[in-house]
């Protein structure tokens, strides 16, 4: 009976384009915009991701910006604008992946010689298109038989935007508009330093509420993400800072300022620590306890949506076997080629000897580890994506759950060594990467589904656009990785500059578990606050994210998220009670905003690591072309005004916040 349900539904369905009419789709004009657009948005979300730990789905400014590109250069059909989206959004995703995870080599005991541009490329191609291959066989179970019950909310608004093309124009004008304004505004603050970048206040050590602080970094890349996301993710986001600089920082200072000795695992008195010091030897393992078991309870919430994901995948798989040709709208690689090319990459990356691993054995090991545990995640971010979309998908969760069953494999087998722990993030990166691919694959696949693409030519355009990107993404990573060289610090990625708090929290998790010297105490202080969280009602991981985050970072993007609740309201009142929609005016300036000021901070740290020669103090020296550029016509010492330099910042920054506010009140014409 409920087959016969099933089916009567798919029947309803009609795709805007139907399965017997045929245009041009998968040509050479949409694939090459594609990957240039999977290029871009694959450095500008590289940075953004090592900056803040988190991303934004692309999909949607794509499809805005390929229909305005086709509208100036030539006509294009639906289809070949959604095949521009789908390969541009692989290097969006893909790009995510990498950033949260790879980066952790660095940090990681005999890590750091295999942070190389190939070792980058490797990982991220196999990651890639894993991630694509293993969604081959579930896009019948979770796209077209679960299409009423799972929304895929950007596939859906991804395809509406596409359906209403001849708006185009109009749509792209404001995601232009705020990638116009993000790049002179971070241009005249990061590069010719016209204002403070953090506006900070902090409280005294020895005041009644010593080391307390609160910081902003007022970019356009921040307050766009807050928009985006919303009023309630951003304020739980938020909380989770509060709680970490206004809470635990203060009451560690006031319980450990007369203490005599040094309280593990900091290597410092507390008395003699800054709110910063604080954090990253106390607060930083209960944020990533927090992050931990945030994570793994999200995970068990999903476990029934596992299960049904699983069994109809299996069905669906024993259909193909009828051998009834399929329509256009259903056609898929075929699933001999899906197997057979999963696992040459998995072997091949398991046998390449610039890989961790110093056996065979480990190396097999790591292959089969990431079939496992990379089917099973992708089968799970397919399936979240598809309930709370892409942007709020828990990928952070899936891979430390992937290093922690890795870590407790690599521990059974007597493999404690140093050695192991990059072998550990092998494991984890992969699957990562292939988890954040199989979402993005999962909306595309959806967005095909509602305007009537091939699904194999969308499959194949995803595995172009991985192979594009990744290209890009690895030389972004090394580029912005040596962008402070001539500061003298080797590792930028790492630094205030780019915290890189994913890879971060990847790297103390190996270690601690690997090396057995993991502060559990901290860390199961903050497992139990995402427990307390969860039971208040509120879903942990956003709140623990927030907790792991510096201040600075979820402050701007909360100030974005009041800025959208604003906007709701004003509309609700002019529209009866509707909230802004995904394609709106608000929505698409700031992607505009992120897509700008992360581009631009690409462009800062491709200046930062190149040098020319400048004389300073009477002597020539080399110095890198940002500071040159500062030096000559910038202005520097904003930290000797002090609150003035603050209040100044500020003033930037609220002026920043009307723009947007003033983009999202405007309608879009038709």
């Amino acid at each position: 009976m409920a087959e016969v349900e099933v089916k009567v539904a798919e029947k309803k369905f009609k795709p805007y384009v139907p399965n017997e009419q045929v245009m041009s789709e998968f040509s050479l004009k949409a694939i090459i915009l594609g990957s240039i657009f999977g290029i871009i948005f694959g450095a500008s979300t590289v940075y953004l991701a090592l900056k803040a730990g988190l991303t934004v789905s692309a999909s949607i400014p794509i499809a805005v910006l390929a229909i305005a590109v086709f509208k100036r250069i030539g006509k294009s059909t639906i289809l070949e604008n959604n095949i521009v989206q789908t390969i541009g959004s692989a290097g969006e995703s893909v790009a995510a992946g990498v950033a949260f995870t790879i980066p952790a080599l660095i940090f990681l005991a005999s890590g750091e010689k295999f942070f190389t541009y190939f070792n980058i490329f490797s990982l991220a191609l196999v990651g890639g298109i894993l991630g694509v291959f293993f969604m081959v066989p579930l896009r019948r179970a979770l796209i077209v038989k679960e299409h009423e019950t799972l929304p895929y909310p950007e596939g859906t608004a991804c395809a509406e935007v596409l359906v209403a093309g001849e708006r185009g124009g109009s749509l792209a004008g404001k995601v232009f508009a705020g990638l116009g304004v993000a790049f002179a505004y971070k241009s005249l603050m990061s590069i010719l330093g016209l204002w403070k970048e953090t506006p900070t206040v902090r409280a005294a050590h020895n005041s009644s509420f010593p080391n307390a602080s609160v910081s902003a970094d007022i970019t356009p890349e921040y307050l766009g993400v807050g928009y985006i996301i919303g009023p309630r993710i951003a304020g739980v986001l938020v909380a989770g800072g509060v709680l970490s600089y206004l809470v635990l920082i203060p009451l560690i200072t006031i319980i450990g300022d007369a203490l005599p000795g040094v309280l593990k695992p900091a290597t410092g008195l507390i008395r003699d620590m800054s709110p910063n010091q604080i954090r990253d030897g106390y607060v930083k393992y209960i944020g990533a306890g927090a992050v931990a078991a945030g994570g793994l309870i999200t995970l068990i919430r999903t476990l029934p949506t596992i299960v049904s994901a699983f069994r109809e995948s299996f069905k669906s798989m024993k259909d193909l076997k009828a051998g009834v040709a399929p329509a256009r709208t259903e056609r898929d690689i075929p699933i001999t080629y899906v197997i057979i090319g999963s696992l040459a990459l998995v072997f091949i990356v398991a046998l390449l000897p610039q890989l961790p691993g110093d056996t065979i054995l480990g190396k097999l090991l790591m292959g089969a580890l990431v079939v496992i545990f990379g089917f099973f995640f992708v089968t799970v971010s397919s399936r979240i994506v598809g309930i709370i979309g892409s942007s709020s998908n828990p990928i952070s969760g899936m891979t430390i759950a992937t290093l922690m069953a890795t870590c407790l494999i690599f521990l059974g087998l007597g493999w404690s060594g140093d050695g192991y722990q990059s072998l550990a993030l092998v494991v984890g990166g992969i699957v990562c990467i292939a988890a954040a691919n199989a979402g993005a694959t999962s909306q595309d696949l959806k967005t095909g589904h509602i305007v009537g693409a091939t699904p194999i030519y969308q499959q194949l355009g995803l595995v172009i656009g991985v192979v594009v990107s990744t290209i890009v993404i690895g030389l972004t990573l090394q580029v912005l990785d040596q962008s402070m060289q001539f500061q003298g610090v080797t590792h930028a990625i790492g630094s205030d500059k780019l915290p890189a708090p994913q890879a971060n929290l990847m790297a103390t998790i190996i270690k601690g578990l690997l090396a057995r010297d993991l502060p559990w105490g901290l860390v199961l202080v903050g497992m139990f606050i995402s427990v307390v969280v969860e039971l208040c009602g509120v879903r942990s991981l956003s709140f623990a994210v927030g907790a792991y985050l510096p201040l600075s970072t979820t402050a701007p993007i909360f100030v974005g998220g009041l800025l959208k609740a604003l906007v709701d309201k004003m509309s609700g009142a002019r529209a009866g009670g509707h909230e802004e929609s995904e394609v709106s005016s608000g929505m698409l300036y700031s992607t505009g905003l992120v897509a700008g000021g992360s581009l631009t901070g690409v462009l800062i740290a491709v200046l930062s690591g190149r040098d020319t020669k400048m004389i300073v103090d009477g002597q020539e020296k080399s110095v890198s072309l940002i500071e040159y550029v500062v030096k000559s016509v910038g202005i520097e010492g904003w930290q000797q005004y002090g609150a003035v330099a603050d209040l100044i910042g500020i003033a930037f920054f609220a002026a920043l916040c009307v723009l947007l506010l003033r983009a999202a009140r405007q309608r879009l014409e038709a």
